[in-house]
């Protein structure tokens, strides 16, 4: 895993990534995965590139940290978070508005538990493109590494192991796939999806954010609904 410029279409050393940095903007989105054993309970993972998300094999925790099991008041949903990071789920946490006190407003706490606890358990993926027999074996699971933090995001990072250096590590390391296999990597050289997205071909990446998000809140509300 390595730095790629979709412009000249090839790879780029961490020197030349960095000598046209710029600031961008990018969105910043919670996403929730039902858990299979408990489908009205979702894990809910922050991440900023979309994009990834149909290449999601894992989901990552660190198991020193405090989760909890929490049911938002305004939908009745429940959703399993970082403790420390409850704010990124509720925004209102983090207002000046926001009198302290009045969380049973916002969100009641149905468990408090380790992160430990939660590893190994399965969630259901959040497209069908790799969800295959053999992908289910090992993968849509929780694994655990230390690289996760209470800084940033919900505590719960999601894993597409072909996008990121420590996604590609965690996944080696938990099995979720094997040394010299061929990862999930729906991108063609010039950053546009291969006909395995089959709902978002030929679209850039980063135009197909959009898209992705709201494909994933349509299955959503027929989940819900």
């Amino acid at each position: 895993v390595m730095p790629y410029s979709t412009a000249c279409a090839t790879p780029l050393s961490n020197f030349e990534a960095g000598l046209n940095y710029k600031d961008v903007s990018d969105p910043a989105v919670v996403v929730s995965f039902p858990l299979v054993d408990e489908p009205a309970t979702s894990l809910v993972a922050w991440t900023t590139t979309p994009w990834t998300l149909p290449s999601n094999l894992a989901l990552c925790i660190n198991e020193q940290l405090t989760y909890v099991k929490v049911r938002a008041v305004s939908e009745q949903k429940v959703y399993i978070v970082a403790e420390a990071r409850l704010v990124q789920l509720f925004p209102i946490l983090g207002s000046k508005k926001f009198k302290k006190g009045s969380e049973s407003k916002i969100y009641e706490i149905l468990e408090s538990f380790p992160g430990a606890i939660l590893i190994g358990r399965k969630y259901q993926p959040l497209f069908d493109f790799y969800d295959t027999a053999e992908r289910r074996a090992c993968a849509f699971k929780v694994v655990a590494d230390s690289y996760v933090s209470s800084d940033a995001g919900t505590g719960i990072v999601h894993q597409a192991p072909a996008f990121g250096e420590d996604d590609y590590r965690v996944c080696l390391k938990e099995g979720v796939i094997a040394k010299g296999e061929t990862v999930p990597c729906p991108v063609d050289d010039d950053g546009r999806f291969t006909p395995d997205v089959t709902d978002f071909v030929g679209m850039h990446v980063k135009e197909a954010d959009k898209e992705i998000l709201a494909k994933l809140k349509r299955s959503e509300e027929r989940r819900v609904g």
